[in-house]
């Protein structure tokens, strides 16, 4: 969203206007690369440096494959999801270029101030809800007003979407996101001042036979105590952190349980392929080590001890009478 951003009734204008041949886009184009100067608007504001944007693309994209997981699991079919745009502009722009039915999630995202918006494209809301309630994921042609019943089943699935979010931000800050409200006219929201600064994270969802937007609407003044923890300083110092003792504890308990394949070797031989092709059942293959030698026990590739071949209990087995020092360390056993 750069520049003066259109709503969808001048959109749907302009391209009405560019097929019946009342405008040329050809001479759009031509007036645009004429254009040298490009004009400041001092109400739009830029809080936010290139560094810090990228930062926040970085963070929602991972949100965004969060939420793929999240929705599939929930709708039971295919869903893609990625970022497609992320912008700063006026909270008025932001307003203005939603259409003037949609849906709309406040959340609060304590212990931050402010709250943040999500907004659901009414075609992507309405095929959520039919594949919810068991349907094939269609669309109906006239959407009205949601019904009780279908509006708390929407307000649960966006309420816990909301976890995939605390955790893509869990490097940025400690969050609790909660659904305050729900509504479905934007112009109803007074949440901020029309001139503060915004940051728009806008996705395109496929679900179905349907696509569409969800944008999430994040004011200056929930991320204004994050700013400095949205350089790269920051994540690159972040990324090396040690983990902590309940990781390491959980880490080392994993590793326990883990299952290695262990090998006794009887022994190696070499042959030509000549005689290798001619082996036949009951051949004999002497190998490189005496009845008297102990054979060498492998964990994974590497060769750990050395043992003695035996029986125990009807089964083949092996004692083990030394370590291998050049194979791992004594401790390790």
């Amino acid at each position: 969203m750069s520049g003066d951003v259109l709503s969808q009734n001048e959109i749907d204008a302009l391209l009405s206007a560019i097929s019946t041949g009342e405008m040329d886009a050809e001479e759009i184009k031509k007036e645009e690369e004429g254009k040298r100067v490009k004009e400041y608007d001092f109400k739009r504001a830029l809080r936010f440096s290139k560094d810090q944007i990228r930062s926040l693309t970085r963070i929602h994209e991972n949100f965004a494959r969060l939420l793929t997981t999240y929705f599939s699991a929930q709708l039971r079919t295919y869903v893609q999801i990625n970022v497609a745009s992320v912008d700063q502009i006026p909270f008025e722009e932001f307003i203005r270029s939603i259409p003037n039915m949609t849906l709309i999630n406040v959340f609060e995202v304590p212990p931050l101030e402010g709250n943040i918006l999500m907004e659901v494209n009414p075609n992507i809301a309405y095929t959520m809800l039919d594949l919810l309630v068991g349907g094939v994921g269609s669309t109906p042609q006239n959407t009205g007003d949601l019904t009780e019943i279908e509006t708390k089943i929407l307000t649960n699935l966006f309420e816990r979407s909301f976890d995939s979010l605390r955790e893509a931000w869990s490097g940025l800050a400690d969050i609790d996101p909660f659904l305050a409200e729900m509504e479905v006219n934007p112009q109803f929201l007074q949440m901020i001042s029309p001139n503060e600064t915004v940051v728009v994270i806008s996705f395109n969802i496929i679900t179905g036979e349907s696509s569409g937007m969800i944008n999430i609407c994040i004011p200056h003044v929930v991320l204004e105590p994050l700013e400095p923890n949205l350089s790269v300083r920051y994540w690159m110092q972040t990324n090396k952190k040690e983990p902590t003792p309940e990781q390491s504890a959980a880490l080392q308990k994993r590793l326990k349980r883990a299952k290695l394949p262990v090998t006794a070797e009887l022994g190696r031989s070499q042959m030509t392929i000549h005689d290798f092709l001619y082996l036949q059942k009951g051949d004999l293959i002497s190998l490189d080590r005496s009845v008297n030698d102990l054979i060498t026990v492998n964990v994974g590739p590497i060769p750990k001890f050395k043992a003695q071949p035996g029986k125990l209990k009807n089964r083949m087995a092996v004692q083990i009478i030394e370590t291998i020092i050049d194979g791992g360390d004594e401790d390790d056993e």
